[in-house]
């Protein structure tokens, strides 16, 4: 993939970037970021970081009584909208602390719907055997997945604030957590079907996907993992 150094944001261009990018900022999260942003057009989000605390167990450096360490934005961390080139993101990346999660933003490009990843596999199968094009699936490690979906499909869905379900719709003011991103050392967050030129701004049927990810829920016995504080 290639990325340039300045673009253009609403018809006008945006400014530009350090002309060299010094050695070492290409990070996996710089330049997963910049792939979101400047490919894909997404939103994106500095997450917290996942820390060790002496009891062994896992604190947030956001430094409150945290229930989901790393996996909410930091109060302070840089917003990189759509259109962020490379070299913008690398210099903005560079203020903050390793192990810093990705978040994309949802509700204005997209929505997500998470579910059970035993439930999101076979939904993708089954939907992929049916010939319905699918946006971006991403699988995380502790049991749910999440799916790219239309703006507008979280309405049809319980919000992850309505607590312990099946299926949550994710729309305007959420974020999702995205590849690469690890927390605190875990297997990282990775692509079930990664973006690509044909999917990423080409939305599936919302009704048939949920009806689609019900459907492989109750056949595989399957519900939605609670997330660490909930």
């Amino acid at each position: 993939m290639g990325f340039t150094i300045g673009s253009m944001r609403d018809g006008r261009e945006v400014r530009r970037g350090p002309r060299h990018i010094r050695p070492g900022a290409l990070t996996p999260e710089v330049t997963a970021v910049a792939e979101y942003t400047s490919l894909w057009g997404w939103d994106v989000l500095t997450g917290t970081r996942a820390l060790r605390s002496d009891d062994g167990g896992l604190r947030c450096s956001c430094g409150q009584r945290c229930g989901a360490p790393g996996e909410h934005p930091a109060r302070r961390g840089p917003v990189l909208p759509a259109g962020t080139t490379l070299a913008e993101v690398a210099e903005s990346w560079s203020t903050v602390g390793a192990g810093s999660t990705v978040l994309l933003a949802t509700g204005i490009r997209f929505d997500a719907v998470e579910a059970p990843t035993v439930a999101a596999e076979h939904a993708v199968l089954r939907l992929e055997r049916l010939g319905l094009r699918l946006g971006p699936v991403v699988r995380r490690p502790d049991g749910r997945a999440w799916f790219v979906v239309a703006p507008g499909t979280a309405q049809l869905l319980p919000s992850p604030a309505a607590g312990r379900g099946q299926l949550r719709g994710i729309g305007r003011g959420g974020y999702v957590l995205a590849p690469p991103s690890r927390v605190a050392g875990a297997v990282p967050v990775r692509w079930l079907r990664a973006p690509d030129p044909e999917n990423a701004t080409v939305f599936p049927d919302s009704r048939l996907l949920i009806g689609t990810l019900a459907a492989a829920v109750a056949r595989c016995g399957g519900t939605l993992p609670r997330p660490r504080g909930a």
